[in-house]
């Protein structure tokens, strides 16, 4: 059985590799690292079909050690331990370099056991990636590696890819290729950076393509938009992708960039995502928003269980109406800050208690000097306030909520400071913690 397109044109020198400049331009570090032999253990990170396995093999046709291949979706230990096994002998004399794809997979366990193999030298180690590697990879693999990122491809560099295996399928196949304008940059534009996709994408288009005659056929771009039309959403309700768009969301939002917002939440829906959007627009009308516009809250509600109730297609209006709502509204994150420093102070273990006349009981101890729960009813007094205590003991006097610049919050520090003044002309109007 032949093998796929992807692997039959896979570059063999770095002079052949499309895209990640960045890492493999003449001068770069990780450039300089593969010409000088001596490899260090790596992680390649970066989403997939982006060069990361191509580059670990052309350094391991480089180096003169005995090469192995693992992929984390398939290794067991077993597989691990006979590697290892190889330590010292014959076959491995000048030691042992592991490419190790999806390295995530392995389990803490499978990782550790090569902890002091990569340590001392016996094993070099390249593995790759597509999910962060500082949350999958156990930290002692990591402080023994040095981790490069790749990035997706740009179009017009997978274009020459696309272009390059159109000519390789001509060979392949014996026939003439008539392709027509701009079918190369469509399927390079609509693979979402990913090389792989792209060259899968022109075989299928060849394989499928129309015959003219016996030795020609005809790649149409309509054809290629047919067969490409969903390569460009790569999504992983799992992985990084899925934290990545929404955490994209959510700083588009804060950032009040309307266009932005509506751009990562079409992503996200056009991946078939509803609920994650419509959590975190919630989230972020309490957080972002917050009391600068009350009502948003309110407001997005409504837009999400409307969009729950629509399903997709259709959920994509109010959803949108919501994300603009949210991103062209005043902003404070006043509340969150404050909910987030009188939790800080719980996690240091302050707050112990209760002042005695907030608390639920009406019988004091022999033991008590004060008797009485002695609570003053802010509603008999002027404005409905009173001074007493309600912070426990040991936090009297901390202040967690400072009033947001917006217009509904100064409204609020102006009536709040009123009251002050007219119950107690003596008591502070500002404080700071």
């Amino acid at each position: 059985m032949a093998s796929p397109l992807a692997d039959r044109i896979r570059p063999q020198t770095l002079d052949d590799v499309v895209g990640q400049p960045q890492l493999i331009e003449p001068g770069r570090p990780l450039r300089r690292i593969i010409e000088s032999g001596q490899i260090p253990n790596m992680i390649f990170y970066g989403p997939s079909g982006v060069g990361k396995t191509t580059i670990a093999r052309i350094i391991a046709n480089q180096t003169h050690k005995k090469l192995f291949k693992l992929n984390g979706t398939s290794a067991s230990t077993a597989d691990i331990k006979d590697i290892i096994g190889q330590i010292d002998t014959l076959a491995a004399a000048n030691g042992i370099l592991l490419y190790l794809d999806e390295i995530q997979y392995l389990n803490k366990k499978q990782q550790q056991s090569l902890l002091e193999h990569i340590e001392n030298g016996d094993i070099t180690l390249i593995a790759s990636t597509t999910e962060n590697p500082y949350f999958y990879i156990y930290n002692a693999i990591l402080s023994r590696s040095t981790v490069f990122e790749f990035q997706p491809v740009k179009p017009e560099e997978i274009c020459r890819a696309v272009e390059r295996a159109f000519r390789l399928m001509e060979e392949d196949l014996g026939v003439k290729l008539e392709i027509e304008e701009g079918v190369a940059m469509h399927i390079a534009t609509h693979c979402g950076g990913d090389v792989r996709k792209s060259l899968n994408t022109v075989e299928l288009c060849v394989l499928s393509a129309e015959p003219i005659d016996p030795g020609t056929r005809r790649v149409t771009l309509e054809y290629a938009r047919q067969l490409a039309q969903k390569s460009s959403m790569k999504y992983d309700r799992e992985g990084d992708e899925h934290y990545d768009l929404l955490s994209a969301l959510q700083k588009s939002i804060r950032g009040s960039d309307e266009n932005a917002a509506l751009h990562y939440l079409g992503r996200l829906l056009a991946a078939g995502d509803l609920l994650s959007p419509c959590r975190r627009l919630l989230v972020i009308a309490c957080e972002d928003i917050g009391l600068a516009y009350p009502q948003a809250i309110v407001i997005v509600k409504a837009c999400v269980d409307a969009a729950v109730q629509l399903g997709l297609p259709e959920a994509r209006i109010p959803l949108a109406e919501a994300a603009v709502l949210l991103a062209t509204a005043p902003k404070s994150n006043s509340a969150y800050c404050g909910i987030a420093a009188a939790m800080a102070d719980l996690e240091a273990g302050k707050g112990k208690g209760f002042p005695r006349c907030l608390q639920n009981k009406h019988y004091d101890g022999a033991e008590r000097e004060v008797k009485g729960q002695n609570y003053l009813y802010p509603h008999d007094f002027h404005n409905h306030y009173v001074t007493q205590q309600y912070l426990p003991d040991d936090l009297v006097g901390s202040v967690y909520y400072t009033f947001g610049d917006n217009k509904t919050e100064q409204a609020a520090r102006a009536y709040r400071e009123k009251i002050l003044k007219e119950n107690d002309p003596n008591h502070p109007q500002k404080r700071s913690r």
